[in-house]
């Protein structure tokens, strides 16, 4: 295993650090928002470290970001209370309010959340180590995730303006909030993907309890002010701490009808383990995954390299989509091992705000190591390293690893590695790649590289039962935000895109009567004068 004295000096010495991008003192955040109010926390709190290292003449300095409030389960009860009060058995302000009106709060929010860009992409490449380029990404595609979600909001309301007339029975049907939702969000896209469930949240009605991830959690106290300003008070309400313990009492408390989690299955089991009333919990639930990419015989072979790479070491393959592990033709994987090595050479390593910089440090202590015990286990078993430095580790960088051949003996062939080791597994027979997908116990996506259409087709229709998405010579991703992203066995509970989670977080509910001059003349009052926001003819453009 290559040392840390093979890596070039990575860390800056703090007078390298561009100006714009210097933090300052660190942050000592006490405060947390319940019921329309940013509450200061007396209690303990939990300290917040960078992937980022300073380098000084004592060796490499981890950097200290501040400390954010170690909530315990009282606080986080008052939150979920806040949200009961707010939602009130669905006749709270916030539900009852007419579709425009709801609009009109999210893009208040949108518009003050605009004003926090350079703050909170600095704050995701300080927190968990994303570069430069893809934090400002993560930032604008959120807010476009928002518009997204407002036109695609305006258009189910269009056709849910009309009435129907089936069998002598007149109706409207529109959808309403289910309740309390709790969010949980990820560490790699703590904005992103937390936003792709918190905001159709709270856009159809439901209130919310907000819990940001175990990394990237400062990076949501520029947008308290926004939430707070932006909402009636307990719509939105955003608390912190060690989710054994206010989670627990979430869920333990049956209030929490929706639960939005990304994260793993594992802790989404048991979770949902706690809630009194399962068959009242709706749950959206993003979790682990081993997608593979699979590269044929007669792959374009620099396409499939060139995706493979990207697809396998963006933001340090700390992704859910990532592919994260490839099965290669025996034909080719030799010349496809070779060329993708050559091809992660040219990544280039750094610190997030440089430029042109692709492989960064690592947010989650411990995770170096854990990367090199994949390693060593495949080393054991007749793998090797197949490029030149690759599982060199300094403190937080994690240099990748090539590992060739892989076969179903280590643990990288099993385990989501959700990191930049990137296992290569040739074969000889298309059905061995076929009884891995069979038999995993992840179904979220899978890559296929090839040009023949009759075995491509076969294995689409093969794995079209597996997983909830095929790539075809592309690599695996969650965008663009209007296809459905969700995932078959314990990869995925619900599914989310800017149309369906509108559903997953509303239920249909019709309002019927027969169709006679009485009840028509009853309706038609309700309407001209106005006296419901359910039953209305009223849409927007």
């Amino acid at each position: 295993m290559p040392e840390a004295h093979s890596l070039p000096r990575l860390f800056p010495q703090p007078d390298e650090i561009p100006q714009a991008y210097r933090l300052g003192a660190a942050q000592e955040q006490r405060e947390y928002l319940v019921d329309g109010r940013l509450e200061q926390w007396a209690g303990p709190l939990a300290e917040v470290r960078s992937p980022v290292y300073l380098h000084t003449a004592e060796g490499d300095q981890q950097v200290v970001l501040g400390a954010t409030p170690r909530l315990d389960a009282n606080a986080a009860l008052s939150a979920m209370d806040a949200a009961v009060r707010a939602y009130d058995k669905g006749r709270g302000v916030w539900p009852t309010l007419r579709v425009a009106e709801r609009i009109g709060y999210v893009e208040g929010f949108l518009s003050r959340m605009r004003l926090q860009r350079e703050a909170v992409v600095n704050l995701l490449m300080w927190e968990i180590g994303k570069n430069l380029k893809d934090a400002q990404k993560e930032f604008d595609r959120t807010c476009d995730y928002i518009v997204d979600t407002i036109n695609a909001l305006k258009d189910l309301d269009r056709r849910s303006s009309r009435f129907e007339l089936e069998q002598g029975t007149l109706g409207q049907i529109r959808r309403v909030p289910l309740g309390v939702a709790l969010c949980m969000g990820p560490y790699n896209y703590p904005l992103n993907e937390t936003f792709t469930t918190l905001i159709p949240a709270l856009i159809m009605g439901n209130t919310v309890v907000f819990k940001p991830a175990k990394f990237g959690v400062l990076l949501i106290r520029p947008l308290l002010e926004a939430f707070r300003d932006s909402f009636p008070a307990g719509v939105i309400n955003v608390i912190y701490g060690s989710g054994r313990e206010t989670v627990t009492a979430l869920m333990q408390s049956g209030l929490i009808d929706i639960f939005a989690f990304i994260g793993t299955h594992k802790a989404a089991a048991e979770l949902k383990k706690l809630h009194p009333k399962p068959h009242r919990l709706r749950s959206a639930l993003g979790l682990d995954a081993k997608n593979p990419g699979i590269v044929l015989a007669d792959a374009d072979l620099p396409n499939a390299v060139e995706e493979a790479v990207t697809g396998a070491l963006s933001f340090n393959g700390q992704r859910c989509t990532a592919l994260k592990i490839l099965f290669v033709h025996r034909s080719i994987a030799q010349a496809f091992t070779e060329q993708f090595c050559a091809r992660l050479a040219s990544l280039k390593p750094g610190m997030p705000w440089e430029d042109g910089v692709q492989l960064t440090p690592l947010p989650e202590a411990g995770k170096p190591d854990y990367l090199a015990s994949l390693v060593s286990d495949a080393l054991d078993k007749g793998a090797h390293v197949a490029n030149p430095g690759g599982g060199a580790v300094r403190a937080s960088f994690f240099y990748p690893a090539v590992l060739y051949p892989v076969d179903a003996r280590m643990r990288v062939y099993h385990e989501e590695q959700f990191g930049p080791v990137v296992p290569i597994v040739p074969f000889d027979e298309i059905d061995e790649v076929i009884d891995y997908v069979l038999e995993s116990q992840y179904g979220q996506q899978l890559s296929l590289f090839g040009k023949d259409p009759a075995l491509i087709g076969r294995l689409v229709d093969t794995f079209a039962n597996q997983v909830g998405r095929i790539n075809l010579n592309a690599q695996c991703q969650r965008g663009p935000d209007q296809y459905p992203f969700n995932g078959r066995k314990d990869s995925a509970e619900g599914t989310l895109s800017v149309h369906d989670a509108l559903r997953t977080f509303s239920i249909r509910t019709l309002v019927a009567t027969r169709f006679n001059p009485a009840n028509q003349q009853l309706v038609s009052d309700i309407l001209h004068e106005r006296r419901s926001s359910f039953l209305t003819t009223d849409y927007l453009f």
